[in-house]
């Protein structure tokens, strides 16, 4: 028999209660990362349609380095760099790629990476190819970022996180480990995936916040609050350069769908002028607060309230009784998570309005 060790290793999956299976969306939305409700707005529709009637193509052809190189990828980059602060961005396919590209790529051999352990694993898939010593730092901990500075007499040293930590919805202290890095000669990378959009000045990010940009690298999904797909990496033009050289993720990779770039364009601009987006947001966040907190979720000042449950199979069947009442509501397992901390990810966005996010609570009470 073909594959016997693949089916064996599913077959283990689900006996411990974690196999995995793609579900279609259903009910009201509170799994997505649309934050912003922009995903299915009629905005990008339009936006889309403009385009598709100025000639602009759906598909590259190509890599960037070949024919795919269009002048909406190199209009995005351009607007990108503007709108976080940037001297350039690049665009790439998706955020993963990215993250993986960036570790891959930038960090030399006698070099030094110092990542919070909760980064996303496209950063971990990063690090796995690097060529760089690296090292995990316990979640948010500053002296230990410090300490391992301190002690640190190779190359280049570089610091790893994520401004807004998808899973446990609370913040990197940036401001407190740029002053690190400032005082190191570190540069610090910031995963913004979770942020962009909905915080900072304009939504610009977290990172816009910060005083001092020469060592400070960005990465800005397009696919959460930007409504759109993509990711783009933001920081010094030699970055850019760097990468375009040196990456094979992005050498090697088909380029993104000029049509996409022109979206998330507009997206930009939506986010830019999308105050009264954000205030409505803050608005559902402080209910959910008010409501889900009491019911065990934590809350961070974030969209992203975990509960934890504990254990795999209970978070699934709490999660399977929310979506049978109409609640899109997912159920996260280890390896995502650290073991023993299966949660429900409960995940406000515009899509969900007051009264919905009321009875998501109604249910949720009645289920534990």
């Amino acid at each position: 028999m073909m594959l016997e060790a693949q089916s064996a290793d599913l077959a283990r999956l689900a006996a411990i209660g974690r196999l995995r299976a793609l579900a279609p969306d259903g009910g009201v939305d509170f799994a997505s990362n649309d934050y912003l409700g922009l995903a299915a707005s009629g905005r990008l529709a339009d936006a889309a349609r403009a385009a598709l009637d100025r000639g602009v193509a759906v598909g590259s052809g190509g890599s960037r380095l070949l024919r795919g190189n269009r002048a909406e990828h190199e209009a995005l980059e351009a607007e990108a760099a503007r709108f976080v602060g940037a001297e350039a961005a690049l665009f790439f396919p998706t955020g993963y790629a990215a993250n993986s590209a960036l570790l891959a790529t930038l960090p030399q051999r006698g070099d030094l990476v110092l990542a919070d352990e909760l980064v996303h694993a496209s950063m971990h898939e990063g690090l796995r190819l690097t060529r760089a010593e690296h090292r995990f730092v316990p979640h948010g901990d500053l002296a230990a970022y410090e300490a391992a500075l301190r002690g640190w007499s190779g190359g280049q040293a570089w610091i790893a996180v994520e401004s807004l930590y998808s899973m446990d919805g609370d913040f990197a202290p940036l401001a407190e480990l740029a002053a690190l890095a400032e005082r190191y000669g570190a540069m610090l990378l910031v995963d913004e995936a979770h942020a962009t959009g909905v915080f900072g000045p304009q939504g610009r990010g977290l990172v816009a916040a910060l005083p001092a940009r020469e060592n400070v690298i960005s990465l800005h999904t397009c696919g959460k609050a930007l409504g759109a797909e993509g990711a783009l990496l933001c920081g010094p033009a030699v970055m850019r350069e760097f990468l375009i050289n040196r990456a094979r993720g992005f050498i090697f990779s088909t380029a993104p769908s000029p049509l996409t770039a022109a979206v998330v364009r507009a997206a930009l601009e939506v986010v830019r002028a999308g105050e009264d987006l954000r205030t409505a947001l803050q608005a559902r966040m402080e209910l959910a607060r008010d409501l889900l907190v009491p019911l065990g979720a934590r809350f961070h000042d974030s969209p992203i309230l975990p509960l934890v449950l504990g254990e795999d199979r209970r978070a699934m069947a709490v999660a399977a009784a929310l979506q049978a009442e109409g609640f899109d509501v997912r159920g996260i397992r280890p390896p995502t998570v650290p073991e023993g901390t299966a949660r429900l990810r409960l995940v406000i966005t515009l899509n969900a309005a007051e009264d919905e996010i009321r009875a998501l609570a109604a249910v949720l009470e009645r289920v534990l």
